[in-house]
C-alpha cells in the first residue's frame, strides 16, 4: 500500500470514529437536553396527545379538554368560568406556554411525571393517564370576591388563619384563558398583551404595592413586642403635629380633628394616625422594624403557593425620615395582598402564621396522593398577647372607627382601612385597602381577607379603605362564614 492510500485509509478511519464519537456522546449525554428544549415540537405533540388533567376547586374540575381538528396537536385545553378563576390556574397554551398552577404542575397534567408512571411504563417510555390538582379554594368565596370587585381594577385574597389554605385568588380586570389556548390565538393574545389595564397579570400574587395604613398593624406589633408600649391602650410619645426628623416636613393625618396627640395604639388604629406611627417607626428604628415585617413575610424572594409570589419589600437603606414613612407603609414598603392578608390572619390566629398554600393534593388519574400539602406549618411570629391586643384594636376600627363596612352581624370582625399614595408627588389616585379577619361566634369559623381597589373609577376625594375596600372584604369574609 503506498503512502498516499494509507493515509487516506488513517482519516478517514479518524472521520468514523469522530462520527461514533458523536453519536454516543449525543444519545448518551445530550438526549435529555434535546428532548427537554422547548423547541421541539414532539414535546409539544406529546402534551397534547390526550386529554390533559384537571384543575379541581370543591371536587369539580373548572378546566376540561377539547378535541381539536387538524394539525398535529390532539387536544386544547378549555375553562370553566374561566375569567373568575384565571388567577387560580393561569393558562395552558399550545403557543405561548403555561402560567401558575398550569405551569408548576404541566407534567402532572399532561402525564409526563415520572410519578405517574408503573416500572413497565418507563421502561418503554409511555405516557402514562394525566393526574389532577386539588386546589383549596372555596368556589363561594371566589365568587363573592369577583363579583364585589365587578369593573374595578383590583386584587383580594381570603386565607383560613389556622389552616393557611387560601380560600380565594381574585383579580380583575380577568381574562379567559380558553381564548389563548389553541395555536391560531394570536388576535387574542395581542389585545391582551396590549390592553393597558393588564387583566393578565395575577394582581392578587404577583402586583406588589404601597400598603398604605395596613402596615401600621405590623409597626403596632413591633412595638408591643420590642416593649416600646406594653398594651394598646398606653398612651403613646406622640407628638401633633409631627415633624419628619432632620427635615421641615409635616406628617399630617386625613383627619385633622381626630385625638392623634400622644394617642393609645388602639385610637391611633381607629383613626388612622399618621403621626402616631410615624414617630412610632422613628423609635423604634428600621432594623427592629424590618426584622418584624420579615417575620410576617416581607423580603421573602421564594414565597411559593405554590405559585410564587412576588416580593412584598420592607427596604433597608434608610434615613430616620424615610424610616418614618415607612411607619405608615409609604417610602419603599410594597405588599402583595397576600401579604396583607398573612398579616391579619397571623393576628386571628393566636401570633402563629400558617404557611399560605392554595393546593391540598396532587393525585394520580386513580386518585392517589403524589404529594400532599399540610395544613400544619406554623411559625410563631408574635406573642398570644400581643395578637389578641391587636385583635382587640382591630375591632374597635370595625366599631367604632375608619372599618365600619366590614361589619358582620353574628361576627367578631377586625381590620384596618388603608389609603397609599403613589405617584409622582402624589399626584394620582390613591390605591384603598383593607386587611381583616372575621371569627363566627357560633361555630368558631376563622378567615382573613385583604383587598386593595387599585382603580374605581372614583374621583379622588371619595377613594377610601372603608368606601371602597371594606365592603368587598365584608362579602368575602360572609361567604366564607357561611
Amino acid at each position: 500500500m503506498n503512502k498516499t492510500i494509507r493515509r487516506t485509509a488513517v482519516f478517514s478511519l479518524l472521520l468514523v470514529f469522530a462520527l461514533l464519537l458523536r453519536a454516543t456522546w449525543v444519545q448518551a449525554y445530550e438526549a435529555k437536553a434535546l428532548a427537554d428544549d422547548q423547541h421541539n415540537r414532539r414535546n409539544t405533540i406529546a402534551q397534547y396527545a390526550q386529554p390533559l388533567g384537571d384543575i379541581v376547586v370543591a371536587g369539580s374540575p373548572v378546566t376540561g379538554s377539547q378535541r381539536t381538528e387538524g394539525g398535529d396537536l390532539a387536544y386544547k385545553r378549555t375553562y370553566t368560568d374561566g375569567a373568575l378563576y384565571a388567577p387560580v390556574t393561569g393558562y395552558s397554551s399550545q403557543a405561548y406556554g403555561a402560567t401558575q398552577l398550569e405551569g408548576v404542575y404541566g407534567d402532572v397534567l399532561d402525564g409526563t411525571d415520572s410519578r405517574l408512571k408503573n416500572p413497565l411504563d418507563v421502561l418503554i417510555d409511555k405516557q402514562a393517564q394525566p393526574g389532577d390538582v386539588l386546589t383549596t379554594i372555596d368556589p363561594a368565596v371566589q365568587q363573592a370576591g369577583f363579583e364585589a370587585l365587578g369593573g374595578k381594577k383590583g386584587a383580594a385574597v381570603a386565607v383560613d388563619p389556622a389552616t393557611g389554605r387560601i380560600l380565594a385568588v381574585v383579580s380583575t380586570p380577568s381574562y379567559d384563558p380558553s381564548r389563548i389556548s389553541g395555536t391560531t390565538d394570536g388576535e387574542a393574545w395581542q389585545q391582551l398583551t396590549g390592553d393597558e389595564d393588564r387583566p393578565m397579570v395575577n394582581r392578587a400574587l404577583r402586583q406588589p404595592l404601597p400598603p398604605g395604613s395596613t402596615f401600621k398593624l405590623v409597626v403596632a406589633a413591633a412595638a408591643l413586642e420590642d416593649g416600646l408600649y406594653s398594651s394598646v391602650d398606653e398612651p403613646t410619645d406622640s407628638p401633633q403635629p409631627y415633624t419628619l426628623p432632620n427635615t421641615r416636613t409635616v406628617l399630617v393625618n386625613e383627619n385633622a380633628s381626630a385625638p392623634c396627640e400622644d394617642a393609645t395604639i388602639r385610637t391611633a388604629l381607629r383613626y388612622s394616625c399618621n403621626n402616631v406611627f410615624g414617630r412610632m417607626a422613628e423609635q423604634l428604628g428600621k432594623d427592629k422594624l424590618r426584622a418584624m415585617a420579615e417575620k410576617f413575610g416581607f423580603n421573602d424572594s421564594e414565597q411559593d403557593v405554590p405559585v410564587r409570589a412576588a416580593t412584598s419589600v420592607y427596604p433597608t437603606d434608610m434615613d430616620e425620615a424615610q424610616t418614618a414613612l415607612t411607619g405608615i407603609g409609604q417610602f419603599e414598603v410594597t405588599a402583595t395582598p397576600l401579604q396583607m392578608a398573612m398579616v391579619s390572619a397571623a393576628l386571628a390566629n393566636d401570633g402563629l402564621l400558617a404557611s399560605p398554600h392554595m393546593v391540598s393534593r396532587v393525585v394520580d388519574a386513580d386518585g392517589t396522593t403524589l404529594r400532599e400539602y399540610p395544613d400544619s406549618d406554623t411559625e410563631r411570629i408574635v406573642s398570644s398577647r400581643t395578637a389578641e391586643q391587636l385583635r382587640s384594636a382591630m375591632v374597635t376600627v370595625v366599631e367604632d372607627g375608619t372599618g365600619s363596612n366590614a361589619r358582620i352581624d353574628g361576627a367578631e370582625v377586625g381590620g384596618k382601612t388603608g389609603t397609599a399614595q403613589h405617584g409622582e408627588d402624589n399626584s394620582a389616585t390613591p390605591y384603598a385597602w383593607f386587611t381583616s379577619y372575621a371569627e363566627d361566634a357560633g361555630s368558631g369559623a376563622r378567615v382573613a381577607v385583604a383587598v386593595v381597589v387599585e382603580d374605581s373609577g372614583a374621583a379622588r376625594s371619595e377613594v377610601s379603605g372603608n368606601g371602597l375596600a371594606a365592603p368587598i372584604a365584608e362579602k368575602m369574609m360572609r361567604a366564607a362564614l357561611a
